[in-house]
């Protein structure tokens, strides 16, 4: 039997990936494939009326498979070119499944190319044991260097210790500061990086037989970090550039032209972004603002980033960060978008929820047949339901007062007990939560927060400087 041959439609963006996964799925499929891009980047923009004006399809096809978004009505492509037409899943990375030959294939995210340095803020002023209880926490949460910050207007003393004390203890160490004693008692102790160098200790820093981060006069000044570069070069000092990052309100978007600026003139160079100017200084959750400017490192080859997690919403930026180089290497090597690979980084909102429709909850009601209660967050509402009745509202506390009283007529008088009020006012809560979120919620089981849930109580850095931000 002669295998059919099937052309599958898809944007301009998705062609690479499409193509990997029809290499695997067409031999098991028993298919020979072929693809075309009708002239649009994003496949999800496609309509039918786009593809009467613009596809062509060979007299060789014997069906075509356009995108599961595709709009309008397939007929009228089938009466227009003669030949089947079908949709496809949403996600090419469903068509496996699709076509009966298996499940998606989960994206490799082992690999990344963004170092992570993560500041100790002020860490001078914390005792040895918060010093590596934190460097800790950083580590595990995903830090590659430890930035020892100092406290500008003061000398440090003991900063060769701290830095000392953190080796001991596996930690790679950089040390941040411009005072001269400090830095070389850091390096003396081990520290692998300088933050930072300009023209004020160009002429000390470069002996010390580290890298250092250079760095402008101002931000605005970039021929001052061409100068500066040329003379690290001819001293032999290695280094990576930073542009410096502007805070929102302070001339974000021209100091993102600067690093593309940068990149253009030091095409080999290394790099650094201080992300933490943007992510510690505006008042939004980190997770999708770290996200952006790891794909800015990314795509222009910036190979570090500095960030801190002293504000509470920047608490969990170093797993953020973590998660985001893994997404946004994988999606620039594989040609891909960042969308259906991980959930580590939908903190607030699921990327999927499973819903029941009004239908399957009345049903559901009607068959119960025990006292237990079971608990739903759907349809923008709060349900509660068991063999006594089916309860729903707005809130936790409309439902169960319903049901309480619901109780105490057909039960005896504190027919609930208060152990299982809490139970009940618990999940009701979490419920409620998970209706405001946009979350799955499951009676009993844990919500997903992504990197939140796994690093959000433990790994925050606490101390006195927690509502200043950087």
């Amino acid at each position: 039997m002669t295998e059919k041959t099937l052309l599958f439609v898809t944007g301009r963006l998705a062609e690479g990936s499409l193509r990997d996964v029809l290499q695997t799925v067409a031999p098991l499929a028993g298919f020979r494939f072929e693809v075309t891009v009708p002239g649009i980047q994003v496949a999800a923009l496609l309509h039918t009326g786009l593809l009467k004006r613009r596809l062509t399809v060979p007299d060789h096809i014997d069906q075509v498979i356009i995108p599961g978004w595709c709009q309008g009505e397939l007929a009228e492509l089938e009466v227009q070119f003669g030949r089947p037409f079908a949709r496809g899943p949403k996600d090419l990375h469903d068509l496996p499944e699709y076509f009966g030959v298996g499940r998606r294939k989960s994206a490799d995210l082992s690999r990344w190319s963004i170092e992570i340095l993560a500041e100790l803020n002020h860490a001078p002023l914390l005792s040895m044991d918060q010093i590596l209880q934190q460097a800790a926490e950083l580590r595990a949460a995903g830090a590659d260097l430890i930035d020892v910050g100092a406290v500008p207007g003061q000398v440090c003393q003991q900063m060769g210790d701290i830095v000392r004390e953190l080796r001991n203890a596996g930690h790679r160490v950089s040390i941040d500061s411009f005072e001269q004693t400090e830095v070389e008692a850091a390096v003396a102790a081990g520290a692998e990086l300088i933050l930072s160098c300009n023209q004020s200790n160009l002429d000390w820093v470069s002996r010390l037989g580290v890298e250092v981060v250079a760095v402008p006069e101002t931000p605005q000044d970039a021929d001052s970090l061409d100068r500066l570069a040329e003379q690290l070069t001819d001293r032999g000092c290695r280094f990576r550039l930073d542009p410096i990052l502007e805070p929102i309100g302070m001339g974000f978007a021209a100091s993102l032209e600067r690093c593309m600026q940068t990149r253009r003139r030091h095409p080999e160079a290394a790099m650094m972004m201080g992300v933490g100017n943007v992510s510690e200084l505006t008042e939004v959750d980190s997770a999708g603002v770290n996200m952006l400017l790891a794909a800015i490192c990314e795509e222009l080859g910036i190979q570090s980033v500095l960030t801190t997690q002293v504000i509470n919403w920047c608490r969990t930026a170093v797993a953020e960060l973590a998660a985001a180089r893994r997404l946004v290497h994988y999606a620039l090597s594989a040609g891909t978008i960042p969308k259906n690979l991980d959930g580590s980084l939908t903190m607030l909102r699921d990327g999927r929820l499973r819903r029941m429709s009004q239908a399957a909850l009345d049903q559901l009601a009607q068959s119960l047949t025990d006292p237990n209660y079971r608990i739903f967050a759907e349809q923008g509402r709060v349900h509660l339901m068991n063999s006594d009745g089916c309860w729903s509202g707005s809130s936790g506390f409309q439902v169960f007062e319903q049901a309480l009283l619901t109780a105490r007529r057909q039960r005896a008088q504190n027919s609930v007990s208060p152990e299982h009020a809490f139970y009940l006012g618990y999940e009701l809560a979490r419920a409620e939560v998970a209706l405001l979120l946009g979350k799955q919620y499951v009676q009993d089981a844990p919500m997903n927060f992504g990197v939140a849930g796994q690093w959000g109580s433990s790994s925050a850095v606490h101390n006195h400087q927690s509502d200043q931000g950087t």
